[in-house]
């Protein structure tokens, strides 16, 4: 896949207001300001406001997203949802369940049609089909990191619902040094695979602008 460019210069293009929980983390401070540079609204929710200065977003709430009525009120108005929040205090198997559980109720009720959630490369798929964490030699300490990742996931797949929703991770993990190149591709979990935060973001408003995977966990990779 080849990452779109700035929202002026492709013609068909119209601006979207899009909300973005866990607007603090790294993978969400980059997918603000990529939906920014497209000419994109938006809207940050983040924990604490006050620690968050600089953010590039339009508006920048206290929220969380584990309440479904405060995900209503904070997103009514907006076209489309990205979820990069995690609280690492709390239980990974309660919180993402608890998130995933909030989005399907709250974002209908403010008339949000699609949610981007960003994932993790621990429980997609390698090319054999077997789960990354499940694979010889990968990292087990934070295991239940993992599998919260995957209870969040396994929610949205039960759901019934008209929220068109996608799980989009890094095929291995993020390479934290590396710079937009613009470029992406799709890719099954590999344990060497590398993507920028900044392609990332790409990748994740290549998906809002012009949707194209469907209640799936998708692994992208550099391009």
């Amino acid at each position: 896949m080849v990452g779109t460019l700035p929202a002026d210069t492709v013609e068909g293009w119209r601006m979207s207001r899009i909300v973005v929980f866990g607007a603090g983390g790294r993978a969400g401070r980059a997918v603000a300001a990529e939906a920014r540079q497209r000419g994109h609204k938006v809207t940050a929710v983040v924990r604490d406001p006050g620690r968050h200065l600089g953010l590039a977003a339009d508006e920048v709430l206290a929220g969380d997203v584990t309440d479904a009525a405060h995900i209503a009120r904070v997103a009514a108005g907006h076209d489309a949802a990205v979820n990069a929040s995690a609280d690492l205090a709390a239980d990974p198997r309660t919180f993402f369940p608890a998130a995933a559980d909030a989005l399907l109720d709250g974002l209908p009720r403010a008339g949000v049609s699609r949610l981007v959630t960003v994932g993790l490369a621990s429980v997609l798929d390698t090319a054999s089909g077997t789960p990354l964490m499940d694979t010889p030699g990968y990292p087990q300490e934070y295991r239940s990191f993992y599998l919260g990742h995957a209870a969040g996931t396994a929610v949205l797949r039960a759901a019934t619902t008209d929220l068109d929703w996608l799980v989009l991770s890094p095929a291995g993990d993020f390479d934290h040094t590396a710079g937009r190149t613009g470029l992406h591709r799709a890719a099954t979990a590999d344990a060497s695979s590398r993507i920028s935060y900044p392609d990332f973001a790409v990748a994740v408003l290549d998906e809002i602008d012009n949707p194209t995977h469907h209640r799936v966990h998708l692994g992208v990779e550099a391009g």
